[in-house]
């Protein structure tokens, strides 16, 4: 559930069965739907949705995710934590940026505080994966 106290938002949400919580007490530096065919693998749909977190400590992880890594386009390890109970994905780290948390929009309390900006990997998207024009759009990545 987001709450406002002393006006600092709290992210928090975890997996369907709560063997899985956490919180963010920082604002998320980009809010993005990633079309990526490994977004569209895990999620099941066309795209992943996330809230990343930036700066240590920024997203508190209650519980023990299970953990699977892959090697993005960059060759470089993204881990995808999710709960061995009920199998909900809950959130991904990048060993080479520590610090940066993405959590999956749809294990927030209140899925309705996800307000996208951004579409990643546009290049991988299907025509029937519609999604709001106004989002900035990149083929892939953005540049750094």
């Amino acid at each position: 559930m987001e709450m406002e106290k002393d006006k600092i938002r709290i992210f928090s949400g975890g997996c369907a069965c709560g063997a899985i919580r956490y919180a963010a007490t920082t604002e998320p530096v980009a809010q993005i739907h990633c079309q990526c065919r490994d977004c569209q693998m895990r999620s099941g749909t066309g795209h992943g949705s996330y809230l990343v977190f930036a700066g240590g400590g920024a997203v508190d992880i209650t519980g023990t995710p299970t953990v699977w890594t892959i090697a993005g386009d960059s060759g470089k390890r993204k881990d995808h934590a999710f709960c061995s109970v009920c199998g909900t994905p809950v959130c991904l780290t990048f060993p080479a940026t520590p610090g940066v948390t993405a959590i999956h929009a749809s294990s927030l309390d209140d899925p309705e505080h996800f307000a996208p900006t951004l579409r990643t990997y546009a290049s991988s998207g299907h025509a029937w994966d519609m999604h709001d024009p106004q989002l900035v759009t990149f083929e892939r990545m953005p540049p750094s």
